[in-house]
C-alpha cells in the first residue's frame, strides 16, 4: 500500500493574510542591526577567529524594540531579522579570507606584501558586496527546491528555532530582558576594562625563558565578556576541543622549541618570515644580538615555529572537513539539481511563493563578471578579471547549493566553509600554475577567487534558515530576498571601515616597516593568514612546509582519535589568552548542563536564559571594543591617545602592584563568570 502523502504545510499566518511586512520601520530596524552585528562580528572573528549566529539575538531585540515603538507584526519581525543577519554572515566570509591580502609573499621594493594595496575599503567593500549578493540571488532557484520541497527532509535547525522566537512574541519582552542584562553587564565591565582599564587585558604567567625544567611556558587569559559568552553558546565539547590545541602548543611545543633550538637560530627564522628585521640589531619580541636571547621567547616561537604548524593544521583539517562531507556535498547537488528539474510551479500567485524573478539572478550573475572586469582597484587585467568572474560564479553556484543544503541537515555552525573555500584555493591555484600564472602578482587574484566564493557560501547558509524561518511564519518571499539584498549592502558599507579602523597601519620608524594590527597578538585573524599562507605555498613555492606538515599529521591524529580537527587546529593557531577564557565559559555551560540533568553536549541552540544573557554579553564586549577602536582612530601614531587620562591602570599597579592589579582583573572575571551561572541555571538547583 502506498504511504500517504505529508499533508501540505500550513505557515503560522494564512497565504491570503493582508499584514503589515515590509515597511519602513522594519527596514531600518533591520539596517540598524545589520551596522551593530556587522562590525562587532568583524571585532569576534579577527579576535577569536569565531563568530556566533545572529538571527535569533535579533529576532528578540526587535520584538521588545518595536514593541516600544508602537508595536509590529511577526512579519515585520522576521524582516528585522533577516536584514540584519546579513551583517553577521558577510562580516564572517569577508574576515576569514581577505586580511590575507595582508599576509601575501613581500614586495622587495615596498618591504610590505604584494596584497596590501588592495585592502582597501573599496576593494573589501566590492568584494563583500558582490560575494553577499552571488549568496543570495543563488538562493533565490533553490528555495523552492530545498526549502519547499524538501520541507519534511531539510529541519534547517536555526531557522525553526527563530521561527519559534517570533511566533512566540508575546514572550518577547521577557526573554529580551535578559539579553539586554547581559548587554548591560558586559557594556560595564568592557568600559571598565578597555576605557577606564580597572580590569586587566591578558593576565597570565610565563616561566623564565632560561628555566631548564618547563622555559618559556605560557598560561594566560583575554578575560574579556565575548570570549566567555562564545565559550557558553559553543558549549563544553567545542570549548573543550578549542582551548586542548593551545595548551597543546603553548605548555608543549613552545617549552620543546625553547629547549632545544637556540635563540640565533629562531631569529633567523623570524627574519626570514619578516618577523625581525635584521639579526644584528635588537627588534621585535625583546631580541638582543649580543646575548642571543629574547625578552619575549614565548611569543618569538609562536611567530616563528608554532603558526605555521597551526596553518598546517586549520588546511588540513578543513580539508578532513570537507573530505568526509563529500557523500553529503555529491548528494546535495545532485539532490538540489533534480528538484529544480522537477518544475518549480513559478506560476504560482500565492503570495508566500512570490520570489525574484529568475532574470535578476542570470543578470546579476552576468553583472557581477562585467562589474569585476570593469573595476581597476580588483587585482589582475581585464582579461583576468573576467577569468576571476567567470571562477566565481562557478565555484559559487557550486559551493552556495552545498552550503544551503548542509546547513539545512546539521545547522549553520557546521557548515563546512573553512573546506570549501580552501578547496576553491587549491583548484584556483592548480588553474593558474596549468595556465602559466605563478608570479607574485597572481596571488592577490586567487584569493578574491576564494574569498568571494568563502562570502557567497556563508551567506547562503544564513539566507537559507532566513528562507526556513519566512516558509514557517509565513512571510513572502520576494520581501524576504529585497531585504537580504538590502542587508548585504548595509554590510558590505561598515565591514570594509570597520577593519580599516581595526587594523590602523603605522609606519615602524626603527624597521621602516608598516606595522598592522590585523595579524598582530590582537588580532590575529587565523583564516586570514592560513588562506595568504596556501596560495604563498601552491604559487610561489616558499612554504616552510617541514612546519606545515607537522600541523597536517598533527590534524590527523586528531582525526583518527575521534575529535574534530579543525576545532582542535584552530586552538593550536590561536594564542592560548584567546581559548583558554572560551573553555571557562564552555565549562560555565557544561556545569549547567549538568545541574539542569541536560547530559547531552551544548551547542548553543538552546534558547535558555543563560544562552540569552551569553548573547548579551558578546554583544556588549564586541559593540565596545569596537566602539573603542573608533574611538582611537583619531589618535596620530606614536602620540598619547585623548582617551588616556581616563587610564587608571598605573594608579592601581602602584597601588596593588604588577600582580595584584592582574589578580583584581581575575576577580572581576570569576564575578563574571558566576553571574553567568546565576542567571543561567535551573531554579530548582
Amino acid at each position: 500500500m502506498a504511504e500517504a502523502a505529508p499533508p501540505p504545510h500550513k505557515p503560522y499566518i494564512a497565504d491570503d493574510s493582508t499584514m503589515a511586512e515590509f515597511t519602513p520601520k522594519s527596514v531600518l530596524t533591520g539596517a540598524l542591526f545589520g551596522l551593530i552585528f556587522g562590525a562587532s562580528t568583524v571585532y569576534l572573528a579577527i579576535k577569536a577567529g569565531l563568530t556566533v549566529s545572529a538571527s535569533i539575538p535579533i529576532a528578540v531585540l526587535s520584538i521588545s524594540l518595536l514593541k516600544k515603538l508602537g508595536g509590529s507584526t511577526i512579519l515585520e519581525n522576521n524582516i528585522v531579522q533577516t536584514i540584519g543577519s546579513a551583517g553577521e554572515s558577510i562580516a564572517a566570509g569577508v574576515v576569514f579570507t581577505l586580511p590575507g591580502f595582508l599576509f601575501l609573499t613581500v614586495d622587495p621594493s615596498t618591504r610590505e606584501s604584494i596584497g596590501a594595496p588592495y585592502f582597501s575599503y573599496w576593494t573589501i567593500f566590492t568584494l563583500a558586496l558582490l560575494g553577499g549578493c552571488m549568496g543570495v540571488l543563488m538562493m533565490v532557484p533553490l528555495r523552492r527546491a530545498l526549502i519547499v520541497k524538501e520541507h519534511g527532509n531539510l529541519p534547517y535547525p536555526e531557522g525553526a528555532a527563530c521561527a519559534q522566537v517570533l511566533i512566540a512574541g508575546e514572550q518577547g519582552g521577557e526573554m529580551a530582558k535578559v539579553a539586554y542584562r547581559g548587554l548591560a553587564f558586559a557594556l560595564v565591565y568592557a568600559i571598565l576594562q578597555q576605557i577606564f582599564k580597572v580590569i586587566a587585558d591578558v593576565p597570565g604567567y610565563v616561566t623564565k625563558a632560561a628555566s631548564r625544567v618547563f622555559p618559556a611556558a605560557t598560561i594566560n587569559a583575554a578575560i574579556t565578556p565575548e570570549y566567555l559568552g562564545v565559550g557558553y553558546i559553543i558549549g563544553p565539547r567545542i570549548a573543550g576541543v578549542l582551548v586542548a590545541g593551545g595548551v597543546l602548543a603553548w605548555l608543549g611545543i613552545i617549552p620543546l622549541i625553547a629547549a632545544l633550538v637556540p635563540g640565533a637560530t629562531i631569529a633567523g627564522q623570524l627574519v626570514k618570515l619578516g618577523n625581525l628585521a635584521d639579526i644584528h640589531r635588537p627588534g621585535a619580541y625583546g631580541w638582543n644580538p649580543a646575548t642571543q636571547t629574547f625578552g619575549a621567547l614565548n611569543e618569538a616561537i609562536y611567530r616563528a615555529y608554532v603558526r605555521q604548524i597551526g596553518a598546517g593544521a586549520v588546511a588540513a583539517g578543513g580539508f578532513i572537513t570537507l573530505l568526509k562531507t563529500l557523500p553529503t556535498i555529491v548528494s546535495a547537488f545532485k539532490g538540489s539539481l533534480a528538484s529544480l528539474r522537477g518544475g518549480d510551479d513559478g506560476a504560482s500567485t500565492a503570495r508566500t511563493s512570490k520570489d525574484l524573478p529568475i532574470g535578476v539572478v542570470v543578470g546579476g550573475s552576468l553583472g557581477l563578471i562585467v562589474i569585476l572586469a570593469l573595476l581597476p582597484f580588483v587585482p589582475g587585467t581585464f582579461g583576468g578579471r573576467i577569468l576571476l568572474g567567470i571562477l566565481i560564479v562557478i565555484f559559487g553556484f557550486f559551493f552556495v547549493t552545498v552550503a544551503s543544503r548542509i546547513v539545512g541537515l546539521i545547522g549553520t555552525s557546521s557548515n563546512p566553509v573553512s573546506g570549501m573555500t580552501i578547496a576553491t584555493l587549491m583548484a584556483t591555484c592548480l588553474l593558474f600554475v596549468g595556465i602559466g600564472w605563478t608570479g607574485d602578482v597572481y596571488q592577490p587574484m586567487a584569493l578574491c577567487v576564494g574569498g568571494m566564493v568563502c562570502i557567497a557560501a556563508a551567506n547562503a547558509g544564513a539566507t537559507s534558515q532566513d528562507l526556513k524561518t519566512g516558509y514557517l511564519v509565513g512571510a513572502t518571499p520576494r520581501s524576504q530576498q529585497i531585504g537580504l539584498l538590502i542587508g548585504v549592502v548595509v554590510a558590505a558599507l561598515v565591514i570594509g571601515f570597520t577593519i580599516q579602523v581595526l587594523d590602523k597601519p603605522t609606519l615602524d620608524a626603527a624597521t621602516g616597516l608598516m606595522q598592522h594590527q590585523i595579524g598582530s597578538k590582537n588580532f590575529p585573524a587565523p583564516q586570514g593568514t592560513l588562506m595568504a599562507t596556501l596560495i604563498r605555498g601552491l604559487l610561489a613555492h616558499n612554504l616552510d612546509w617541514q612546519f606545515v606538515l607537522v600541523g597536517v599529521f598533527l590534524a590527523a591524529t586528531i582525526e583518527l582519535c575521534g575529535v574534530s580537527p579543525l576545532s582542535f587546529a584552530v586552538g593550536a593557531y590561536l594564542p592560548l589568552s584567546t581559548t583558554l577564557p572560551i573553555w571557562i565559559g564552555g565549562a560555565i555551560k557544561g556545569l549547567v548542563d549538568r545541574a539542569s540533568g541536560n547530559t547531552a553536549a551544548g551547542h548553543g541552540d538552546d534558547l535558555g536564559p543563560g544562552s540569552l544573557f551569553a548573547t548579551g554579553l558578546v554583544a556588549g564586549g564586541t559593540v565596545t571594543g569596537t566602539l573603542v577602536a573608533f574611538l582611537h582612530w583619531p589618535d596620530k601614531p606614536g602620540q598619547p591617545s585623548w582617551l588616556d587620562p581616563a587610564d587608571l591602570s598605573g594608579k592601581l599597579i602602584t597601588a596593588l602592584g604588577a600582580g595584584g592589579y592582574e589578580i583584581l582583573g581575575v576577580a572581576f572575571f570569576v564575578a563574571m563568570g558566576l553571574t553567568l551561572y546565576k542567571v543561567a541555571r535551573p531554579k530548582h538547583s
